[in-house]
This record gives structure tokens, C-alpha cells and sequence, in this order.
């Protein structure tokens, strides 16, 4: 069942996805060549605690860390390590966070000194398969037009959406029903409605989208070894359209 939320719930919500969007920023603003993604962990962590916040990963079904740091070929779930990042790195940061009852839920891929065009390509790509979903979540669509939106986007450019790994919906749990795939044909799924709050999130891989888990039982990478991309927003649907509650007032 797709719970629908009230204005009230979606500002608490919205407030909790602007502390993720602020520590994302900041979190960006520290990636370099020689930087480590325990350093970005902890950071994470502490910025949350300032505020008051919870961080959403941490303890989340035995996850271990507050943020997910995906390094390159790793799609999601990487966990943070004292390796050094190189030159011409991509990483992804996935980040939530609890507050007052309601999470926010956001993630970006970001560069590491310069990369290459190939990398840059896949990151750029991504990003805007996000908003091609995001432009999709009206009312009176459905569900799977946002899935077909971004794979479209997606595979023309010549790259591929991870099937194992989904977007979902998000408000007092973190994972919420509906489910929402990166890939599919249109007007299939729930009809969309406002008050309905989704976290997008297309995971793309440069070559084949078939993926694999390590031993760890979290960290996933691409299985042919090839880079991967992540861009997640949190939204809310309103009677006019998708309203991304997980940007700074500044973007």
C-alpha cells in the first residue's frame, strides 16, 4: 500500500532531506586525490549528530556505517574505507538521515581531481535519467513511467540500468511500498497521486547491468568490472507536479 502523506508530513520530510543535501555538499566538497571514504564516513556521521539527526544506514538491517561510499566500479551499498582515492576516481555517496520521524534519503556521484570523458559521460548521463524520471512523477501517471524515462534516457546514450536495485518510496520508514525499477514500459504500476513521496535513484553501469554482491554481503559491484553511476533525489508529488524535497535552498 502507498501511504499518501499530508502538506505537514511532506515539510517534515523535506526538512529532513535538506540536512542530507546540505552533508552531501559538504561531504563533495572534500573529495580529492589522497582523501579516504572513512574520513567521509565519519564526517558524515558527525555532521548528522550536530544537528540533532540520526543517520538513516547506520545499524539499517546490519549495515555498519552512516554512509555508503561507492568507489568506481561499485554500484551501491560500498562501505567506507581508510584506501586512498586517486585521480580520475568516481564515487558515489549515499546518505540518510532521521529527523523527527521522517527520513530523507539522497545520493550523488561525484569526481575525484579530473576524471576521464568516458566517466564524466556516465555521471552527466545518470544525473539526467534522474530528472527524466523526476519529470514523470505527475498526477494521474504511473508508476512506471518513471522507469521507463530513465531507461530510455539511459540505453540511448549506450549504458545500462541496474535491475537488482530499485528506488522506493520513503517517509516514517525509510524503505516504503511502491517499489520503483530504472527500467520498464509505461503506464504500468500504481497511478500517481499527490502526497505520494518516492526516492529516485537510477544506478547506471557503463557496459552490462548485471551485478554482483561480495562477501561482505553489501558492497555490490559491476560484474564485468566497469564503472558505475548513482544520482538519487527524494520527491514529493503535489497537484502541480514533482517538488524535489532533497536540494539546498541554494541549487
Amino acid at each position: 500500500m502507498v501511504i499518501l502523506k499530508s502538506s505537514q508530513e511532506i515539510e517534515k520530510i523535506r526538512k529532513s532531506n535538506q540536512i542530507v543535501a546540505e552533508t552531501l555538499a559538504i561531504l563533495k566538497s572534500e573529495v580529492k586525490p589522497g582523501i579516504n571514504t572513512l574520513y567521509l564516513n565519519d564526517l558524515s556521521e558527525r555532521l548528522a549528530r550536530e544537528k540533532g539527526v540520526i543517520p538513516a544506514f547506520k545499524g539499517y538491517c546490519g549495515f555498519p556505517y552512516a554512509l555508503c561510499a561507492s568507489p568506481n566500479n561499485v554500484v551501491v551499498h560500498g562501505f567506507p574505507s581508510k584506501k586512498p582515492l586517486v585521480e580520475g576516481d568516481i564515487l558515489s555517496l549515499d546518505f540518510g538521515i532521521l529527523k523527527e520521524g521522517y527520513y530523507g534519503d539522497a545520493a550523488i556521484t561525484v569526481a575525484v581531481g579530473k576524471i576521464s570523458e568516458a566517466a564524466e559521460r556516465l555521471s552527466r548521463v545518470t544525473k539526467e535519467a534522474l530528472f527524466k524520471g523526476i519529470e514523470k512523477a505527475v498526477p494521474n501517471g504511473r508508476l512506471s513511467d518513471i522507469s521507463h524515462a530513465i531507461q530510455s534516457h539511459v540505453e540511448i546514450a549506450g549504458f545500462s540500468v541496474v535491475r537488482k536495485f530499485v528506488g522506493h518510496g520513503i517517509g516514517s520508514k525509510l524503505h516504503e511500498e511502491p517499489q520503483i525499477p530504472n527500467f520498464g514500459e509505461p503506464g504500468n504500476g500504481v497511478r500517481l497521486k499527490p502526497g505520494m513521496t518516492f526516492a529516485i535513484e537510477p544506478m547506471v553501469n557503463e557496459k552490462g547491468y548485471d551485478v554482483k554482491v561480495l562477501d561482505d554481503g553489501w558492497t555490490t559491484v559491476t560484474k564485468d568490472g566497469c564503472l558505475s553511476a548513482h544520482f538519487e533525489h527524494t520527491i514529493a508529488i503535489t497537484e502541480n507536479g514533482p517538488v524535489i524535497l532533497s536540494k539546498t535552498d541554494r541549487d
